[in-house]
Parts: structure tokens; C-alpha cells; sequence
């Protein structure tokens, strides 16, 4: 016997964003703060708020004439989840999260930018959805256009995957109240160092397995706040407004190669359209 579902939104209105088909065009920018909702705003020619409910709080804007969002995502997996969902309810197909993370290679200094290639699902969120063994792994369209931003901005940015974590204090083995610890936190900052993991950050594989899964476009980018490393700590509010200005270029340098990829009848961009 199939299922029936009661219908979630009759009238459109998502029930956690607030938002209906037709608030937000396709590129979104997905921060976790609100209060990073206008600080990314700031990056793009102009910008109005559509609508703030809990940790959801939505903009859209313009820069160099596309259309383009931000809302905000809130801490970990689960409400991220919420946010893709009822994002592409509405008519989103590409999320890339601007955020903060920890380092964990020492050449990563606090300020510089780290774009994301995959994520380790060290998170339980889509484990609903597929088993441990799909990869999450940014959009390639995305991932260059992210590095073509930094390059043009002159920014410095390292590539990696990202352990995305449920977890702030236990998963990213950070102090815990009395001293709590287990044996097998001993090794884990070593062992993801060994590994090649760029960093620590919480919302990266939701994103990336959920793009996947429904056939819409994810990548990331975050700014470092601390190098797990070297103990390194710094402000992140001027390389969190980098990080925005980055990301906002990449939607621009993206819907230019998203015409060509329509101009020319082609289903992905490739190097050879820019020709």
C-alpha cells in the first residue's frame, strides 16, 4: 500500500523558511549565522530581506544583473537539511554555504579561505536518506567557479575536503565540561592531519549528499577562524566578509557559464565553451 502524505505546504508557504515559490531565484548562498545574512548582502548590488523566522533568515538581491539569495541554515545537519528542502521547493537548485571552520593542515593560517572538493559524513543527517557509503562531494561547476572568485580577488584559499561534523565540542574533540574524554579522541586530530583532511565543519556533507541526491549543484566555502595545528586563532569578521564577496562572484561567474552551457545546447560546462 502506498503512502499518503499529508501535504506540508498547501498554499506553498514553507513551513520552516517562510517563504514560497518565486522569493528565491536559483543561486543561494547558505551561511549558518542570520546575522551573515547581510554581510553577504553587502557583496551584491542591491538586496532585500524576504523573510526571518528561527535561524532561517532569507535575503535576495542582484550583482552584475543575476538574480541571487542567501538564507541562512542555522548550526549542524538537521535544520540544514530543512533549509535545501524547502529552498528547492522554491526554486533553488544551486547552494553553496559561505561559513567558518577550523583548520587542520598548518600551512592553513586563520584568515585564509578554504574551498571544499567533498566532506567525510562524520554526520547522522542524511544518513537517512543513503547509506554511509555515497560520497558527498562539492559540484565540479561549482568548485571552479569558487576557485576561478578567489583567483580574480586575489584571494589565498587552499582546497580540501572538510570533516563535517555533528558534534562542536565531542566530534571536533574540543575541551568538555569536567575533562570529559574517551580513548579514542587521542588520535583524531592526528589522524585526519595524516589523512589530508582540510578541515573541521558541521553542515558541508548535508549539503553536498543532498545536492547529489535530487540533482541540484553544492560547494563551500569558509573562512578560517583557528588551526587546530598550530593554536593560531584570529577575528573571522573581515575574512568572513572575503569569504561573502567570493562566494557572490562565484554565482556570477557561474550564471555567465550556465548561458554558454544553454547557448550551446550543453548539459555541463566544460573548459572548451569558454573557447
Amino acid at each position: 500500500m502506498s503512502v499518503v502524505h499529508t501535504p506540508l505546504h498547501p498554499d506553498g508557504l514553507q513551513m520552516h523558511l517562510k517563504i514560497r515559490p518565486g522569493d528565491v531565484p536559483r543561486y543561494v548562498l547558505t551561511p549558518g549565522d542570520p546575522g551573515r545574512v547581510p554581510v553577504i548582502g553587502e557583496a551584491w548590488d542591491s538586496w532585500e530581506e524576504v523573510a526571518h523566522f528561527r535561524e532561517y533568515r532569507t535575503i535576495r538581491g542582484r550583482i552584475d544583473g543575476v538574480d541571487i539569495a542567501a538564507c541562512s541554515h542555522g548550526i549542524g545537519g538537521p535544520s540544514t537539511d530543512i533549509a535545501v528542502v524547502e529552498l528547492s521547493n522554491c526554486g533553488a537548485d544551486t547552494f553553496i554555504r559561505v561559513g567558518s571552520c577550523a583548520a587542520l593542515q598548518p600551512e592553513m593560517a586563520p584568515g585564509d579561505l578554504i574551498i571544499s572538493t567533498g566532506a567525510l559524513r562524520l554526520t547522522g543527517t542524511v544518513d537517512a536518506y543513503i547509506g554511509k557509503e555515497y560520497p558527498a562531494v562539492a559540484d565540479h561547476e561549482v568548485l571552479m567557479a569558487l576557485i576561478e572568485a578567489a583567483e580574480e580577488l586575489g584571494e589565498t584559499y587552499h582546497l580540501g575536503l572538510a570533516a563535517s561534523v555533528d558534534s562542536f565540542y565531542a566530534g571536533e574533540v574540543n575541551p568538555m565540561p569536567g575533562g570529559y574524554w574517551q580513548s579514542n579522541m587521542d588520535t583524531v586530530l592526528d589522524d585526519l592531519r595524516r589523512a589530508r583532511v582540510a578541515n573541521f565543519e558541521m553542515e558541508a556533507a548535508t549539503i553536498f549528499t543532498l545536492c547529489q541526491l535530487f540533482g541540484f549543484r553544492g560547494g563551500m566555502i569558509c573562512s578560517v577562524g583557528a588551526n587546530r595545528a598550530t593554536r593560531e586563532r584570529a577575528d573571522s569578521a573581515e575574512s568572513i566578509r572575503r569569504c561573502c564577496r567570493v562566494a557572490s562572484r562565484a554565482v556570477a561567474i557561474l550564471a555567465g557559464w550556465d548561458a554558454r552551457k544553454a547557448a550551446a545546447g550543453k548539459r555541463h560546462f566544460h573548459p572548451g565553451l569558454l573557447k
